[in-house]
């Protein structure tokens, strides 16, 4: 089990117009997506909207990219919404790869996330 004190991934919740969001900075890697998997896995609620802002996301690993394709199988199933925002080039780029940019609902800003 990863050693989540190895981390530097920090993780910060507001809500902000009914959705709930999500912003982690920092690298989403084996260290951090445990605790962002476990954020994700408190805010799993029928009919809720969660914005996950990663504007402070300067790198992601495969375990980061699990862990979100994890929460957006939970929401089609339990049917809450889930939108990414703010992606850099770089892990824009990981989404890209994988094929998953298009499978997620991104959009370029918070604002148009909530709006």
């Amino acid at each position: 089990m990863p050693d989540n004190s190895l981390s530097s991934l920090r993780l910060t919740v507001q809500t902000e117009k009914g959705a709930i969001v999500i912003t982690p900075s920092g690298d989403i890697d084996l260290n951090g997506s445990p605790a962002l998997r476990a954020e994700l896995k408190k805010h799993n609620v029928k009919g809720s909207r969660l914005v996950v802002d990663l504007t402070g996301v300067p790198y992601m690993d495969s375990s980061g990219l699990a862990t979100l394709v994890e929460a957006m199988q939970a929401s089609r199933k339990n049917g809450w919404t889930l939108v990414l925002c703010a992606l850099t080039d770089r892990v824009r780029s990981i989404f890209a790869i994988a094929k998953l940019d298009s499978v997620f609902t991104i959009v370029p800003t918070k604002a148009d996330a909530l709006g």
